[in-house]
């Protein structure tokens, strides 16, 4: 990286930094922090969780897929997720938005103390929390990872600058600071993945036929949706799981929709998000899916997209695409530690100091802020040992995407009346019985990562649906209301 290059990514640092002393004033108690108040307008919620839902990962892990294996990332990834947040947009989405509306929630999962129980409450609390410590870790080292190929920067100095700044700003500002943040990363994104996009063309020297004319210069399984490990069953087994993440039970994708001001909000937040997915990651992939055209026998695929930025841009620009990667990582990880800070904030500490129950709004902010910092360190200390947990895909994928099922499954089906009869037990037992898949899978590994990935949710699923339809107790009259008025259109 030249001058240039740090001068524009010390520009956009500068600019978050101030996006965060902005929204300070606007946070005036923990509603403001966690949920804007409820006052999220639905263009604005609509791009915070699409560019909420990936990091610089996709810059890593995902390269890395798109140079072995091609096109097939595209159609498990990001057009899986597109049908699941088109599907949870009519059916989950709103619901979100009127929970806050009826109960007053703002974290995700403070309704489940009247859906289920405060065991019930806990456990999931506890357990997703830890769950986000890991994933936000992996995102943490995927970007220092890209630092690296850039800058030559260690791996050590990447995390704990990406993680200070998110620290610094999301502290101080919450949600407000996170979406505006969101919405300068999503031009920026726009304009380096434009940049990337065509240049790679001229590169190929085909004009606008280069988007079809470069599958022939790929080995042809590159060109096919499912390519071995990366079967329909593995696109299926993600299609499930991430309806159950992007509809809300990745805790930060939760939170745009409950901050918005209607279910009719909510509900337009969600089809705008759900048509971004289908359509830019198209754009976004085009340059990994041609890195192999310029970069053979790579032993690393995971740096084949830093190295294509290194090899083709001019200063100035490299600086351009390094800030939006920060920009991903930094909107994922910043909400990451919003959303959990509420969790940790609003069902864990009262539960556990009851007093903190009674404090005071300005109190309640300055917990807010002390918990949204701790968790960001802890997951700085997590990145930087991510090695031991399989590197980047590791714990994107192989950890968050496999113990993500069980938790949030009782989260997203309890908004649902269909599942009424699905209890405090029902989910409980789901969660554990998920919990011991996941780690039955570790200790007698398969050779399916279809089945690897998917089985603590399948497992789940079923005993969650089961039980609730074998139980034959009366629903508590408090449930039955709750679900009935999550059910009415505005």
């Amino acid at each position: 990286m030249e001058l240039l290059d740090w001068i524009v990514l010390l520009l956009y640092f500068i600019m978050l930094i101030s996006i965060g002393l902005w929204a300070y004033f606007k946070v005036k108690n923990s509603a403001d922090f966690y949920t804007a108040g409820g006052r999220l307008p639905w263009w604005l919620s609509g791009i915070s969780h699409h560019v909420s839902g990936y990091s610089g990962a996709v810059f890593v892990a995902y390269a890395g897929i798109a140079y072995t294996h091609g096109f097939t990332i595209y159609i498990w990834w990001a057009f899986t997720v597109g049908i699941a947040v088109m599907v949870a947009a009519f059916y989950i989405a709103p619901r979100w938005a009127r929970l806050r509306i009826v109960s007053g929630i703002q974290s995700p999962t403070e309704y489940l103390l009247v859906r289920y129980n405060l065991p019930t409450q806990q456990v999931i609390a506890w357990v997703g929390t830890i769950i986000k410590i890991f994933d936000t870790g992996g995102k943490l080292a995927a970007i220092a990872v890209l630092l690296n190929v850039f800058s030559g920067a260690s791996i050590t100095f990447g995390v704990l600058l990406v993680g200070f700044v998110s620290l610094l700003y999301i502290t101080i500002g919450g949600l407000w600071a996170d979406v505006w943040n969101d919405f300068g990363q999503f031009i920026i994104q726009i304009l380096a993945g434009l940049t990337m996009f065509v240049v790679i063309l001229i590169k190929l020297d085909d004009g606008i036929a280069g988007i079809v004319t470069l599958w022939e210069r790929l080995p042809e399984e590159n060109s096919y949706f499912f390519h071995e490990p990366y079967t329909v069953w593995f696109a299926l087994v993600m299609l499930v799981i991430n309806f159950f993440s992007y509809s809300g039970g990745t805790w930060n994708l939760a939170t745009r929709f409950i901050s918005t001001s209607s279910g009719k909000v909510a509900q337009k937040a969600a089809v705008l998000s759900s048509i971004l997915y289908f359509i830019w990651p198209l754009i976004l992939f085009y340059p990994m899916f041609a890195a192999p055209v310029f970069f053979e026998n790579l032993a690393d695929p995971t740096l084949s997209y830093g190295k294509m930025v290194m090899e083709f841009l001019p200063a100035g620009l490299v600086g351009l695409i390094l800030a939006s990667l920060f920009a991903n990582t930094l909107s994922m990880t910043a909400s990451d530690s919003n959303t959990v800070s509420s969790v940790i904030s609003r069902d864990i500490l009262p539960v556990l100091f009851p007093r903190l129950k009674s404090l005071s709004p300005s109190k309640s902010l300055s917990m807010a802020r002390i918990t949204t910092l701790c968790f960001t360190v802890l997951t700085i200390i997590t990145a930087l040992n991510s090695g031991h947990f399989g590197g980047v895909f590791g714990l994107m994928i192989t950890w968050f995407a496999a113990l993500l099922g069980p938790i949030a499954i009782p989260m997203i089906l309890g908004l649902l009346p269909a599942f009424k009869k699905s209890n405090g037990t029902s989910a409980f037992i789901s969660i554990a019985c998920g919990l011991l898949a996941f780690a039955a899978l570790k200790v007698f590994p398969v050779d399916s990562l279809a089945l690897e990935i998917g089985g603590p949710t399948l497992i789940s699923f079923l005993v969650f649906t089961i039980s609730g339809f074998l139980n034959r107790a009366e629903t508590p009259e408090e449930v039955e209301q709750l679900l009935l008025s999550l059910s009415k259109p505005e």
